[in-house]
């Protein structure tokens, strides 16, 4: 029996044996020369591969039979295919790599395979050669380097993405996708940087497309959208570790170490299916705000005066607490209440943990059809800067997807879900804490007793706050816990937060049917579930559902020998509570010159912006008024019990701001007059570009230009308005009474400005090599934008976007052997920042990085050692946010 087993065994073997295809080859530099290490070898369509060791050698073992094709590939560098037409075949192939930039092959910007040459729009690309040359701490800090990005810093994790102006931490213009996933929250409605996106590991690409982009992806991808890919498992397999360590130094917060570690495992157990998984984890310490400017208010202009001991009234910028204040009258005049600092009120523990895990099935075995399973989970603290300034603790998100794609198709499902952990409100926890170790009317009328007998604020406050907690102490942490533990924002501060939304949306390109021009038909539909029961939205008696869909098709088409390519698209979308609106977009590209190396291309774009999940039904308390939603149900939706002075209750409702409002400017210019107040609606724009794409010689060399410049024209632009409503309806209606805080309650309503609004800029970037292969780029924006403020007093554009950003960077990918460094700096003017929590200039700044890297081919690994504001020049990306001071980091990454 058992030599009958043993025969049979030999007999499988040696048929395997005979069916192998055994291939060899070496895979060098076409222009230095050298072997390239890394070099993906795969048969063309399938998963099987492998890749080039140390020396540029490979040997590959399959089961096909010749005739096949091999493909050949690295970043950075031109495919080749190789046709393979017996056993035991030699390959000995030279790489040539991309002359400029523009070679590079992107998809997102016509939802099609093309050359940065040959895109119809602007267009930036990352990838994970860019990602080792990068000076910055991470890839995701890495993309303010790019033409026209933007990257305004909340924190030490909380990154947000902007184009083209209205710069806000909450960013609702621009679209951020992971793996054709929406990766906004739920809640918040923009992207939370990071949090729920890819790891370093595991970027194949990304690509941001500045500008309008509804007429492709939908009603938010308004100012810009960013694509972010992560490498498949059939493709990238194996093993791969990233492990980062350095320091963080601030003078606030002095100096303290961090730590982001990733892992990601891949594997094709065949040609059907293949796995893989990546994990990471980041902690450090939070930039420190410590902006203790007076201020008016919340959203109030710079005072004079830093503590109570210079202004009784004192509000302090990253205090919270001390916007409670009453008028005692007399000599005594306005006081407030001895607040908290925000470092006192925050653990200040910056902490990011995501895992990506995704299945993947061919079942034809190649990549013509591919189904694919994907969940994600992020959870972590940060902080978020809006109307206040919050606290993300133990944040959760989760995406699931499901999706089957084809080289021509591709229809998905997925669902996004939050919970808001242990986050709450700086400011209300701030306000609370205080009013329950001794309430406001017992502190203020011991305040003016004290002063009445003394004469002296110094006194009296020290009498009024007699026992209060101090940081540090068992009684603060205990009533700090208690009042964050508190979802009541009468009481307490915390949030609690289980929105969720599930979409599914399609793609058909019938280039494989028709051929006189590529044509696409695609639509998308997303259903909201707010869930924050009542403590972000209107939804205390219940979840609020609604949902919104859209179509869309282009066509595109080449004439004139492929010189001039025509592309046009239309979409349509529609939400529940809004009309209809078409997007569509029209561009044209010609290719001058003998090899089609100059690229002249002009558009028309239009987009909208449908209003926000907050936009619509948010319902929220600030400490100073509320936050109101102008859904037409939200009105009824909202009511809220508050008092006057005398400690009389009333309700207010949503319905009481549109029937007795009074706009804030007409209050201040001493003649209130009714707030001509409407209900949201849609946002839209309309924007013109032309732009430039060339390849020029220089001597041996070759210099990459991309030039634009833009006109956007915006309508209906979503903003905030005040409206003071006096809280006793029987109130006499003066200027007085409405500018007593005592008597009104502030509403920023959500609704529309009645100004068009206009935007401009342009966009140049150079990049080159010079001498023995070193990189020099640069590039420059400017930006601009215009309204008539005197047609809408109340109105804040925010455009929040310096005038001037220079950016420029030099390097070398291999100096000598297996070393390589990179050098980058930015500059940009000053700006004026204008949002709700706090208004001032942000100042002109200079940043200069730096890093070099050494690769050690025999164990598959890149060490690098670098820097981040080297210049220790400390800077804000906006008023209230704590300033960014030096990171120091170095990393080892093994087999990427």
């Amino acid at each position: 029996m058992m030599k009958r087993l043993l025969l049979v065994a030999f007999a499988l073997y040696g048929s395997i044996m005979m069916a192998q295809t055994t291939i060899t080859g070496t895979v060098n530099d076409a222009t230095l020369g050298g072997p390239l290490p890394g070099a993906n070898i795969k048969i063309s369509r399938k998963a099987v591969g492998t890749s080039t060791d140390f020396d540029g050698k490979f040997t590959l073992r399959v089961t096909d039979k010749p005739p096949f094709t091999l493909e050949i590939s690295l970043i950075g560098y031109q495919t080749k295919k190789v046709e393979i037409t017996q056993n035991n075949q030699v390959v000995e192939v030279s790489l040539a790599e991309n002359v400029t930039s523009l070679d590079e092959v992107v998809v997102s910007a016509s939802r099609t395979p093309e050359r940065v040459m040959e895109s119809p729009v602007t267009i930036e690309r990352f990838d994970s050669r860019a990602i080792k040359n990068t000076a910055s701490a991470s890839y995701y800090d890495g993309l303010e380097n790019l033409k026209g990005i933007d990257i305004n810093s909340g924190g030490l994790t909380f990154k947000t993405v902007n184009t083209r102006g209205f710069a806000t931490f909450g960013n609702e213009r621009f679209v951020q996708l992971v793996d054709g996933m929406d990766n906004a929250s739920p809640a918040l409605n923009f992207a939370i940087g990071n949090l729920l996106g890819v790891s370093e590991v595991d970027v194949k690409s990304v690509e941001i497309l500045p500008g309008a982009a509804s007429a492709l992806y939908g009603a938010n991808a308004f100012n810009g959208i960013m694509l972010m890919t992560s490498k498949s498992p059939f493709d990238d397999q194996g093993i791969t570790l990233g492990l980062k360590t350095g320091l963080t130094s601030q003078q606030a917060a002095g100096d303290n170490g961090y730590y982001d570690f990733t892992v990601r495992m891949a594997h094709a157990f065949d040609d059907y299916f293949a796995a893989k998984a990546s994990m990471s984890y980041l902690k450090g310490e939070e930039w420190h705000a410590t902006d203790y400017r007076n201020t008016t208010g919340i959203g109030g202009r710079y005072i004079p005066g830093m503590s109570h001991a210079d202004d009784p009234n004192y509000d302090g910028a990253n205090i919270y607490g001390d916007e409670v204040s009453i008028d005692l009258g007399g000599a005594i005049g306005k006081v407030s209440r001895t607040g908290y600092r925000e470092v006192d009120l925050m653990s200040n523990e910056a902490r990011s943990v995501k895992f990506n895990g995704s299945m993947h099935y061919r079942p034809l075995g190649n990549d013509r059809v591919e189904i694919i399973w994907n969940s994600k989970f992020g959870t972590g603290n940060t902080i978020y800067q809006g109307q206040n300034r919050y606290n993300l603790a133990n944040f959760f998100m989760e995406q699931h997807k499901l999706e089957v794609r084809g080289k021509s198709f591709f229809i998905r499902g997925y669902y996004a879900g939050e919970d808001a952990g242990d986050s709450y409100d700086t400011r209300f926890a701030a306000i609370n804490m205080n009013s329950k170790w001794k309430s406001n009317t017992q502190w203020f009328n011991e305040y003016a007793v004290a002063y009445l007998n003394s004469g002296s604020h110094a006194v009296a406050r020290q009498v009024a706050d007699t026992g209060r907690p101090l940081p540090g102490s068992a009684q603060f942490q205990n009533l700090f816990n208690q009042v964050t533990s508190d979802p009541d924002l009468l009481t307490g501060s915390k949030f609690r937060d289980q929105t969720s939304y599930y979409h599914a949306d399609g793609n058909l390109n019938l280039r494989d049917y028709i051929d006189w021009a590529e044509v696409q038909f695609g639509g998308s539909y997303r259903q909201y579930r707010l869930n924050s029961f009542g403590t972000i939205y209107t939804d205390a008696d219940g979840p609020i559902e609604y949902g919104e869909y859209g179509i869309y098709t282009q066509v595109q088409k080449k004439m004139l020998d492929d010189r001039l390519k025509f592309t046009g698209s239309i979409r349509y979308d529609k939400s529940d509570n809004f009309k209809g609106n078409f997007t569509p977009r029209i561009s044209l590209a010609y290719a001058a010159g003998e090899d089609k190396n100059h690229n002249f291309r002009a558009s028309f774009q239009t987009g909208f912006r449908n209003p926000t999940t907050q936009d619509q039904y948010i319902g929220l308390a600030t400490g100073a008024g509320f936050i109101l939603g102008t859904a037409p149900d939200n009105l009824t939706r909202f009511s809220s019990q508050v008092s006057d002075v005398a400690g009389n209750s009333f309700t207010l409702t949503g319905t009481d701001v549109f029937t007795r409002g009074y706009s804030a400017s007409s209050v201040a210019a001493g003649a209130p007059t009714l707030a001509q107040t409407a209900l949201v609606k849609p946002e839209k724009v309309k924007s013109f570009e032309i732009g430039y794409r060339a390849a020029l010689p220089i001597g041996d060399k070759k210099l990459s230009v991309d030039f634009s410049t833009y006109y956007n024209m915006y309508s209906d632009f979503i903003a905030n308005k005040d409206v003071l409503v006096l809280i006793n309806p029987t109130t006499p209606v003066t200027p007085a009474n409405l500018t007593n805080r005592d008597l009104v309650r502030t509403f920023s309503v959500k609704t529309n400005s009645t100004v068009d609004v206009n935007s401009y800029g342009v966009g140049l970037g150079l990049n080159t090599k010079v001498f023995n292969g070193y990189t020099v780029g640069m590039n420059y924006t400017w930006s601009k934008f215009d309204f008539d403020q005197s047609k809408d007093p109340d109105f804040e554009a925010g455009f929040n976007t310096p005038e001037h950003k220079l950016k420029v960077q030099f390097g070398h990918p291999n100096l000598f052997e297996n070393f390589g460094f990179n050098i980058s700096g930015r500059w940009q003017n000053e700006f004026y920042w204008q949002s709700t929590f706090l208004e001032g200039t942000v100042e002109e700044r200079t940043v200069l990085d730096a890093q070099i890297n050494y690769s050690v081919p025999s164990i598959k690994s890149v060490f690098k050692l670098g820097g981040t504001n080297l210049t220790g020049e400390e800077f804000i990306s906006a008023p209230g946010v704590g300033a960014v001071g030096s990171q120091y980091y170095i990393s080892w990454t093994i087999n990427n």
